[in-house]
């Protein structure tokens, strides 16, 4: 953990790669993690932990399925949202949007249950890449 300031502008810079979060510090038993995010994310649930979203830059969408039916909130940038534990939830930013997460530490991005994740391809190459 560094003892320094981190520029959160700056460390969106060293990685490209989309829902993939990375760990920028850690307080107590927590992650604090940030992703570039575009398109659609898979259905997934965090069966004991809440999750913790803040919009740094663009739109992000998050659907839930809830008792009473499925919603999706809109946050833009500077929104906060925490998505309760056990709740399905699908993150998705159609223009893209960078976003900061807390989480506890070991808290897997796809959640403790999801819909099959599905294989990434490289619009270069055409080759899969690892999702």
């Amino acid at each position: 953990m560094s003892s320094e300031p981190i520029s959160l502008d700056k460390a969106l810079t060293y990685f490209d790669a989309l829902w993939s979060p990375r760990i920028v510090t850690r307080v107590n038993d927590y992650d604090v993690r940030i992703a570039k995010v575009e398109g659609e994310h898979i259905w997934h649930v965090h069966d004991d932990t809440d999750e913790f979203f803040l919009v740094l830059h663009g739109e992000l969408r998050i659907s839930l399925r809830e008792p009473d039916g499925e919603r999706t909130v809109l946050l833009p940038q500077g929104a906060v949202f925490t998505v309760p534990r056990g709740t399905e939830h699908k993150p998705h930013a159609p223009s893209g949007a960078a976003i900061l997460m807390f989480e506890p530490t070991g808290t897997p991005t796809v959640g403790d249950r999801h819909d099959e994740i599905p294989e990434h391809v490289d619009s270069t190459t055409g080759h899969a890449l690892n999702a």
